[in-house]
């Protein structure tokens, strides 16, 4: 990758940082693009994660000795306590669509508009 691409992707992820949509249909278009980006984030995430423990496991497995077991805790700390880690991710990815539905903050944004204006009229 060039510097010039380089620099051309931070151009516009700094421009999506202060983008204000001006139809439904942009609003609509940048929420979709948001999520399709945390979910190449999870993946991302998830493939360097399976890369790096097998790579451990494999140093692991050459540094064993004669008639030793790889089954020790040490060679499983990295795993357990990454694993948790790309567990949260992945369902701080996918988690709130399915508990929340998928047009929860839409509803969410409306109830307190509403209960501004009957605020703002009383």
């Amino acid at each position: 990758m060039s510097i010039a691409s380089r620099r051309q992707r931070r151009m516009d992820k700094n421009e999506f940082k202060n983008y204000i949509p001006t139809s439904p249909e942009d609003a609509k278009y940048y929420e979709a693009l948001k999520r399709v980006k945390r979910i190449k984030g999870f993946y991302t995430h998830a493939l360097v994660y399976v890369v790096v423990n097998l790579m451990i496991v494999v140093i692991n497995i050459q540094d064993l000795g004669e008639g030793e077991s790889y089954f020790h805790w040490q060679n499983f700390i990295t795993l357990f306590f990454w694993g948790i880690g790309l567990l949260a991710h992945g369902l701080s990815v996918f988690l709130p669509g399915m508990i929340l539905g998928s047009n929860w903050e839409e509803r969410k944004i409306q109830q307190y508009m509403e209960d501004e204006k009957k605020r703002n009229w009383e």
